[in-house]
């Protein structure tokens, strides 16, 4: 009885505050506006591209014996309507093409890929992007045959543009999610205004980058998508923020409060993250290398959110000894600290790029398109898991 009455006393003192009595529209997104919708894409069209795209990586090289296609497309119909009154549809559509390449010379087999994602329309699969799609993904194929493993050890790593973003997303971005700060299980948590970095590293996430896979016109949240801020010139300036840890820290929603879909909680998530350019050249940070490599593509990779500890898996990559390049390698690891590469960053390219790529980000059970990119750069030591002691 005492309970009932205490909670009869509770509702009676809650807020008499009234629910909205209409809804103002948004309007309408212009990020990735496309001709004709997913759904009314023939088959016939999808399969032309298909059977293009394998003739023309065959065509590439006598040494690809085998050429496997994978399409996918679909679309989103959103509409959230919030509890201010506010009412924003989103139309999302998504679509990806990867090219895998298998090639044997001399009894010895090697495989590699290369796909385009985006929030693109049909209209994007022109014959000179299915050419680019097709090198790209023999090039690093046959490169194969000709690389080694490096020698193991501590030694400086030349991440290179584009691709690399993957380490500033996971080893990085995760750790300035706010929710994770707001619990205190990032290393970044008690780190705002303070330097994370080189002077040269500035960190961005925009989901305002049209047809990126992870751009956004509305967040799940019904916020504009926008540009926010996370490292300025090496100083820790903020982090996502859902409507939760927006008032958590009592700043206005930044557009990261994302979901898979309406049966999920919305929680910050990056969109399109990448870090801008520098004043140094790819040709500087080779030059200054002694022994070391160049880390190109990535294919598997673990990394502990809290802590920022990783190990990724090199696919293509260069070997670099007194300030040149002498061999392709493959078959090794990077393994290190997000935090402490940011810090061991000490040259940064001026070729800042987005990978062109279909990447998926999974946190908390839930998946979410994204895009990444960032410059070159150069950090002075990490450890790669070689072939022997060096």
């Amino acid at each position: 009885m005492l309970k009932a009455a205490r909670t009869a006393a509770a509702i009676a003192k809650g807020s008499k505050g009234v629910p909205p009595q209409h809804f103002n529209a948004g309007p309408a997104g212009k990020m990735y506006r496309i001709a004709m919708p997913w759904s009314e894409v023939k088959i016939d069209n999808k399969l032309a591209r298909v059977r293009r795209l394998e003739s023309l990586a065959r065509k590439q090289d006598a040494a690809v014996n085998k050429v496997t296609i994978n399409w996918s497309d679909y679309e989103q119909q959103v509409v959230i309507a919030t509890l201010d009154g506010r009412v924003v549809a989103d139309y999302r559509p998504m679509t990806r093409l990867w090219c895998t390449v298998s090639a044997e010379k001399n009894g010895v087999r090697q495989s590699n890929s290369a796909n385009l994602s985006g929030r693109y329309g049909m209209d994007h699969y022109t014959d000179e992007r299915l050419q680019v799609l097709a090198k790209k993904a023999v090039d690093n194929t046959l490169v194969l045959f000709g690389a080694r493993r490096p020698p193991a050890g501590e030694m400086p790593v030349l991440l290179a543009s584009g691709a690399s973003g993957i380490l500033l997303h996971e080893a990085i971005g995760h750790g300035m999610e706010a929710d994770f700060n707001r619990k205190g299980i990032s290393i970044y948590s008690d780190m705002l205004n303070k330097k994370v970095a080189n002077p040269h590293v500035t960190i961005v996430d925009q989901g305002t980058l049209a047809y990126e896979r992870g751009a956004l016109n509305y967040d799940d949240e019904g916020n504009p998508a926008q540009r926010n801020v996370l490292v300025e010139n090496g100083t820790l300036r903020g982090y996502l923020h859902d409507g939760i840890s927006a008032r958590h820290y009592k700043v206005a929603p930044g557009g990261s409060g994302r979901r898979e879909s309406y049966r999920h909680a919305p929680m910050p998530r990056m969109t399109c993250t990448f870090m801008e350019n520098g004043p140094h050249s790819r040709g500087e940070m080779i030059a200054s290398m002694k022994k070391g490599i160049v880390a190109e593509t990535y294919t598997n990779g673990q990394v502990s959110i809290g802590a920022g500890d990783f190990t990724f898996y090199i696919k293509n990559g260069w070997l670099v000894e007194n300030g040149r390049i002498t061999a392709p390698i493959k078959d090794c690891n990077i393994i290190g600290n997000g935090p402490q590469v940011l810090r061991d960053i000490t040259m940064v390219g001026g070729d800042s790029s987005m990978d062109t790529g279909g990447w998926t980000c999974g946190k908390n059970g839930q998946s979410v398109p994204v895009s990444l990119g960032m410059p070159s750069v150069l950090v002075s030591k990490m450890t790669v898991g070689g072939e022997h002691a060096g």
